[in-house]
């Protein structure tokens, strides 16, 4: 009886990670969900309108996790083997939000880093236009 009092406590975030049962069909399922978000977000750095529906999605995703949770936790034997889905939401942010807002972040920083790349080459070419005008006026000077 004791050790099972030590196997359910939860004293800190690895532990609490460590006590969710991954076998279960439908957790393998939302990190299956959270590798190919991860990798659409990665392979389609170049397709602004993509990215940003699929941001759109996502933010969509966390603002309605708070009912998914509350549907979820209404519903778990369904679909789980545990009932993990709290009132105060932490299972569903720590699994769900959390990685969701981590691929938003990411495509926030992969825009912030095309914005630069993009402003550097707009001004590179302003400084040629601005040397090649130079050069003319010069040599206009000249003659």
């Amino acid at each position: 009886m004791e050790t099972e009092f030590i196997l359910n406590h939860i004293d800190g975030f690895i532990s609490y990670i460590w006590s969710i049962d991954w076998k279960d069909p439908w957790l393998i399922g939302l990190l299956t969900f959270h590798i190919i978000v991860t990798l659409m977000a990665l392979l389609t750095r170049n397709y602004g309108n993509f990215q940003v529906v699929l941001f759109l999605v996502l933010l969509l995703l966390v603002y309605f996790s708070e009912s998914i949770n509350e549907i979820a936790s209404s519903n778990w034997k369904v679909f789980s083997r545990q009932q993990y889905f709290d009132s105060k939401g932490m299972f569903i942010s720590i699994v769900f939000s959390i990685p969701i807002l981590l691929n938003c972040m990411l495509m926030v920083g992969s825009w912030l880093w095309q914005s630069t790349q993009l402003m550097t080459k707009l001004k590179k070419a302003q400084l040629r236009e601005k040397r090649k005008r130079e050069s003319n006026r010069q040599e206009m000077k000249e003659d």
